[in-house]
């Protein structure tokens, strides 16, 4: 189940039902073991930084910059970014917060790692993954880390993929309805949403599914060595048919 973060949900009174998704998908001890993880696999410490792309409400930003690490959070959903400024200010953490559409990201800053979680690189087509590698290399450190949890790799989906699910969140009613396409392979979901009245929202969303000899090949291209494939992160390497991939790239 995947809603894609290139819409604007601010408005939508389904809104909250999004965040309250991704809480049920991935737990917060399953975050807490990432985050832990990331800081010892990228060697950060106290002043380094770390950019955080479609960093979504922060469940990783927040977190690492508690560790005295200066982090930029970027995301295009306004309701999220204010999220993460205002528990920043109010902690007075080292984030700085940026609304923008990664494509679109012009950086200046040099970084000492960079993370793109919760499968977000698979929002996107090739060209545009390819688009925002070469960004990333840009303004990473020689030797620094680039890490990309994907559960959409062409290894996992093969053995997973479901048509229909559907679940509760509080008392909403999300329904989600996928078709797998080729040209290129991906996963188009229809994402329905049905509140205690009646009333009914629904979103649109596109998983592009890569390989992982298509995704080492595009950060080859972007300057990257793919170093590692985790399926529990820095304690189970991937195998074929796990329900998630943390893929370690470093920066030539």
């Amino acid at each position: 189940m995947q809603v894609t973060t290139t819409e604007n949900i601010n408005n939508s009174f389904f809104s909250g039902v999004y965040k309250e998704i991704w809480r049920q998908m991935i737990p917060d001890g399953l975050t807490k073991a990432e985050n832990e993880w990331i800081i010892q696999e990228t060697n950060l410490r106290p002043g380094d930084r770390l950019i955080d792309l479609m960093c979504g409400y922060g469940r990783h930003a927040l977190a690492i910059a508690r560790k005295g690490i200066h982090v930029t959070a970027v995301d295009n959903l306004k309701e999220y970014v204010e999220e993460i400024k205002s528990t920043a200010q109010k902690e007075n953490l080292p984030v700085e917060c940026l609304e923008e559409d990664v494509l679109k990201l012009g950086l200046d800053d040099e970084y000492h790692a960079a993370i793109c979680m919760g499968n977000s690189i698979c929002f996107f087509d090739a060209g545009d993954v390819l688009k925002v590698f070469l960004e990333v290399s840009k303004h990473l450190k020689t030797g620094g880390k680039f890490i990309i949890c994907s559960w959409r790799l062409n290894e996992i989906v093969a053995n997973g993929f479901k048509e229909k699910t559907w679940s509760y969140v509080g008392d909403i009613k999300f329904l989600a309805e996928s078709k797998f396409l080729l040209s290129p392979s991906r996963i188009e979901m229809q994402n329905i949403f049905i509140d205690p009245n009646g009333k009914t929202e629904e979103k649109t969303a596109i998983d592009y599914i890569y390989s992982l000899n298509e995704t080492e090949q595009m950060l080859n291209l972007a300057g990257f060595i793919m170093k590692e494939v985790w399926s529990i992160p820095g304690k189970k390497k991937f195998n074929l048919g796990e329900p998630r991939s943390y893929i370690v790239a470093e920066r030539k």
